[in-house]
């Protein structure tokens, strides 16, 4: 990973400061990797218990993804990053980069989505710019899956967040919306878009008490176009299209089944989202 500025997000501009000194980056793209258990055990820590996580297995398996062997029409690229001071992990984020191929790409067009999985910023490293980085790193891996898959008309990205609404009071939950809200990244409009993420729980858990998707807001990035207080219809369903398509991957297609259907139902071509802050 390079430090490239030009990659911080418009109100990222403290990740400038960050010393780098005795810091390194580790990228994770096998499960072989030393630090994998690792990443995977803080990463499930963290996340797991609120059903925010994939299972150990899943993320061994995205960690096989091929950018020149497309899956379902989509060229994924799955990694896994460290940021360690000594042998400390003192920053860790997974994301995935999704290029449409055909016949996927004329709702796509020139488009290359990002899914923001996961991040932590370990107490002795927060608040110092380290996250603006953790944010900025994705955009080599989206370049870098354009490559590998051969695409050469590819100039728009934007990066993804899943994040809770905004509740007020559970302290995790409202300082990652306000590190977003900071850097200028927008939510789609939850009145306008109701996105659920799949049903992570084990398939006799479902078995037992039917699918139950996890209600989430999408937090986004359009790079350079993060000014604009709108995101037409036919892109947010090229977003959520995109996430769904990945999470199917892994997914039983009768556990995916609610979420497809909640895609018709969202806003279409020649209507508008409108943008809003995260906290909002």
């Amino acid at each position: 990973m390079q430090l490239i500025a030009d990659d911080l997000a418009p109100g990222d501009g403290r990740g400038l400061d960050v010393d780098w000194g005795a810091l390194r980056i580790e990228r994770v793209r096998s499960p072989e990797h030393p630090l994998f258990a690792r990443l995977y055990d803080r990463l499930w820590a963290e996340f797991g218990p609120r059903g925010e996580m994939e299972k150990r297995e899943v993320i061994a398996q995205r960690l096989g993804w091929d950018p020149r062997r497309p899956i379902n029409h989509h060229a994924l690229r799955y990694e896994m990053l460290a940021v360690l001071r000594g042998d400390e992990i003192v920053g860790l984020r997974d994301h995935t980069a999704i290029v449409p191929a055909p016949p996927h790409r004329a709702t796509h067009p020139g488009q290359v989505i990002v899914h923001l999985s996961h991040v932590i910023v370990e107490p002795p490293m927060r608040g110092g710019g380290l996250s603006a980085w953790l944010r900025a790193f994705p955009l080599q891996t989206a370049r870098e899956c354009v490559a590998e898959a051969g695409e050469t008309a590819i100039d728009r990205i934007t990066l993804v967040a899943e994040m809770e609404h905004p509740d007020g009071v559970t302290p995790m939950v409202m300082a990652r919306l306000r590190s977003y809200d900071r850097a200028g990244f927008l939510k789609l409009d939850p009145d306008s878009v109701r996105y659920m993420q799949p049903d992570f729980r084990p398939a006799a858990e479902i078995a037992a008490s039917s699918v139950q998707p996890v209600p989430l807001a999408l937090v986004i990035r359009r790079v350079g176009r993060e000014a604009e207080p709108t995101l037409p219809g036919a892109e947010v369903r090229a977003v959520v299209a995109a996430l769904y398509t990945m999470f199917g991957v892994h997914m039983r297609a009768d556990h995916m089944a609610p979420l497809w259907a909640l895609l018709d139902h969202l806003p279409g071509p020649g209507e508008t989202v409108r943008l809003r802050r995260p906290l909002d």
